[in-house]
């Protein structure tokens, strides 16, 4: 009876050990959010090219669609409860279709990257740059529609560009979480951890942030013709990233 005692007290003390390994954090602080310092110079510098060539490509979107995301799905959400709530069924309708076209695209970037070595990099971006392309005639087609489709799936495309073990990496088309990952080294910073941690998260976002200026600004003077610029870009960075 008492070896009973004893073995069921040391599976207990096993079982407390491992939940506080789980439970706790032995990283210092400078090493809690390493996700874009992560990556080499070069791959952060695709990074911030690809953030920039979302905003572009998003904010034609949103003039082209009449305040319609076709990159940013948080923003698209938000306004589809919205127009759910003001029983505007059409323009609920149009972010939906965005929405799965969005995920739809996601999928292919995600089965073209699969393993994310560089040749599989390279085959997202053309299949990116194919489809910024085709947006950008669309205005020369019957169904005008066609350039919506081609850059929402085009932006679902591209966040397969850092995919790893089946994680999509960096987030390109958005930046939330860089904006709370710049919150969090600020945070480290001011404990005494890396002093510029947050630098390499707000680049990110001021890519994007850029990019749309561009986008937007380029959208009032041609219109979508205004994609061949994304395409040319990306194009560039398959090249590159062969």
């Amino acid at each position: 009876m008492h070896g009973h005692r004893q073995q069921f007290t040391q599976v207990g003390l096993t079982i407390l050990n491992r939940n506080a390994v789980i439970l706790a954090d032995p990283a210092p602080p400078h090493r809690r959010f390493a996700a874009m310092m992560d990556y080499t110079r070069r791959q952060r510098a695709l990074a911030y090219l690809l953030a920039g060539v979302a905003g572009y490509v998003d904010a034609m979107g949103f003039r082209h669609l009449g305040g319609v995301f076709v990159s940013f799905m948080s923003g698209n959400t938000t306004r589809l409860g919205v127009d759910i709530g003001s029983a505007d069924w059409p323009k609920a309708a149009q972010i939906i279709g965005i929405i799965v076209l969005f995920v739809a695209g996601a999928a292919l970037g995600a089965l073209i990257g699969q393993d994310g070595r560089r040749e599989r990099r390279a085959a997202i971006l053309w299949t990116e740059a194919g489809l910024l392309a085709i947006a950008a005639i669309s205005d020369n087609f019957p169904l005008a529609i066609i350039g919506s489709i081609a850059m929402a799936l085009a932006m679902g495309v591209e966040n397969a560009v850092f995919q790893r073990n089946g994680a999509p990496g960096i987030g390109l088309t958005y930046v939330t979480g860089a904006l709370v990952k710049v919150g969090q080294r600020l945070a480290v910073a001011l404990q005494g951890g890396d002093k510029w941690g947050w630098v390499a998260s707000l680049l990110l976002w001021a890519s994007l942030c850029l990019g749309a200026i561009l986008g937007a600004s380029v959208y009032g003077l041609i219109g979508l013709a205004g994609l061949w610029a994304a395409c040319l870009v990306v194009a560039t960075l398959a090249i590159v990233a062969r």
